[in-house]
């Protein structure tokens, strides 16, 4: 997509359904190409049958707050 300095301003909408659909949008002034910009990178954020918590069970022995709290660590790692 080719996008002019008044598009940006006026017409943002439009710029970033582009970007939502992976385009790279190249900046034109006066006619000619200032900058491109190009659509951030996604974070793949994995399967939930890969998460700790997926399956738990309610016939765990161990509470839910000692689960967590072995899962992110203590706040000092001295420990």
């Amino acid at each position: 997509m080719k996008a002019s300095v008044v598009d940006l301003r006026y017409k943002m909408n439009e710029v970033l359904k582009a970007l939502d659909r992976n385009e790279k949008i190249k900046i034109l002034y006066h006619g000619k190409i200032r900058g491109i910009i190009s659509p951030a990178p996604t974070s793949d954020k994995g399967k939930v049958k890969d998460h700790p918590f997926f399956g738990m069970s309610v016939n765990e022995t161990i509470p839910v707050n000692q689960v967590m709290e072995d899962l992110r660590g203590s706040r000092y790692r001295d420990i």
